[in-house]
C-alpha cells in the first residue's frame, strides 16, 4: 500500500504548489492594477461671472515647463466650445505637438477652454427671424458673453496665470460667428482670430453687412485672421445661403478694409465638412499664424 501512496503525495504537492503560484500571480496582477494613476492633461478652474450671472468652468492647459515661480510668460489661446467632451482635448494635443522642440511650429502656450453652457444664448446676437426666436428662445445674448470675455475672463487669466499679452481665439460654427462679431465690434480683444466654418447665415447674414471697426483709422493694433471652411453646402435658413460663399465674403470684407495692420488668410478645405473640419483647420492655422517659427 505504501508503494501506491507515495506517487499520490508527490502529485498532491505538485498541484498545491502550482495553485499557490497561480494564486500569487493573480494577487500580483490585481495589485498592479491598483497602482494605476490618472493621466492629467490640465486643470479645471472656474470663474463667477457677474456679466452672465453664473459660474463658468474653465479647462486650462499649462505648457511643459510652466512654473508660477519663474519669469517666463506665455501666449494664451482661448477656445470656445472648450469642454472636455467638445474640442479641448484634441486642440490641446495640436498645441502641445506643434510646440515640441523638434517641431517648433507654435510657441508654448496656455490654452483656456471655456466650457459650454448654452451656445445659442452665448454665441448669437439678436435675430429678426421670428421662427428662429421661437425655436431657440434663449438666443441673442452674445453681447453679454463678449463682455464676460473682455471684462472678466481675460483679466482673470492675466492675473492668475503667467501670460505675455498675446491672445488668440478659436471658434467654429456658432463659435465662428461669435469670433467674427468680436473681430468686427471689439477687435482689440485678441491678436489672432481662428474662425472656422462660421455660421454667418444667422439673421440672414446681417453681420456681413455691418461696418467693421477694423476699417476705422483709429484701430492701429496688428491682427491676424485665419478663416477656414469645408465643403458644407446650404445653410439652415428659409432663404438658402452657401457657407463657403459666406466665409469667402468675410475674408474679402476684411481685406477691403485696406488696413495694413491686418493679415487675413482664407483656407478652403474641400475634403472636410462641418463635422470634420475643426482639427485640420486649427493645424493649418498654426502655419499661417507662425510662418517663421519652424525656421528659427
Amino acid at each position: 500500500m505504501k508503494q501506491h501512496t507515495y506517487p499520490f503525495k508527490i502529485l498532491f504537492i505538485f498541484l498545491f504548489t502550482f495553485y499557490q503560484v497561480i494564486a500569487f500571480a493573480q494577487v500580483k496582477k490585481v495589485s498592479t492594477k491598483n497602482n494605476a494613476k490618472p493621466f492629467v492633461l490640465g486643470v479645471i478652474d472656474e470663474i463667477q461671472s457677474k456679466e452672465l450671472a453664473e459660474k463658468r468652468i474653465l479647462n486650462i492647459y499649462l505648457p511643459e515647463g510652466y512654473s508660477a515661480g519663474d519669469t517666463t510668460k506665455y501666449p494664451v489661446i482661448y477656445l470656445l466650445d472648450g469642454s472636455a467632451d467638445e474640442d479641448f482635448i484634441h486642440v490641446v494635443g495640436l498645441v502641445q505637438f506643434n510646440s515640441f522642440e523638434w517641431v517648433n511650429q507654435v510657441p508654448k502656450s496656455i490654452v483656456v477652454g471655456i466650457a459650454t453652457v448654452d451656445r445659442r444664448r452665448d454665441f448669437t446676437f439678436t435675430t429678426t427671424i421670428e421662427t428662429d426666436r421661437q425655436k431657440f428662445p434663449t438666443t441673442g445674448h452674445s453681447d453679454q458673453f463678449i463682455a464676460f470675455i473682455g471684462n472678466e475672463l481675460q483679466p482673470y487669466i492675466q492675473q492668475k496665470y503667467k501670460t505675455n499679452g498675446t491672445k488668440t481665439i478659436i471658434g467654429q460654427s456658432l463659435g465662428g460667428l461669435l469670433a467674427t462679431e468680436i473681430l468686427f465690434k471689439k477687435p482689440s480683444l485678441f491678436n489672432n482670430y481662428i474662425i472656422i466654418s462660421p455660421s454667418l447665415w444667422w439673421n440672414n447674414g446681417s453681420l456681413l453687412n455691418e461696418k467693421a471697426n477694423l476699417a476705422q483709422s483709429s484701430f492701429k493694433q496688428s491682427a491676424q485672421v485665419y478663416i477656414a471652411v469645408g465643403k458644407e453646402g446650404l445653410t439652415p435658413t428659409a432663404i438658402p445661403r452657401v457657407m463657403e460663399v459666406d466665409a469667402n465674403l468675410l475674408a474679402e470684407k476684411i481685406k477691403d478694409t485696406k488696413n495694413k495692420n491686418i493679415r487675413v488668410y482664407f483656407d478652403y478645405l474641400p475634403l472636410e465638412n462641418h463635422a470634420t473640419i475643426m482639427h485640420q483647420a486649427v493645424s493649418n492655422s498654426f502655419r499661417f499664424l507662425y510662418p517663421l517659427a519652424a525656421k528659427e
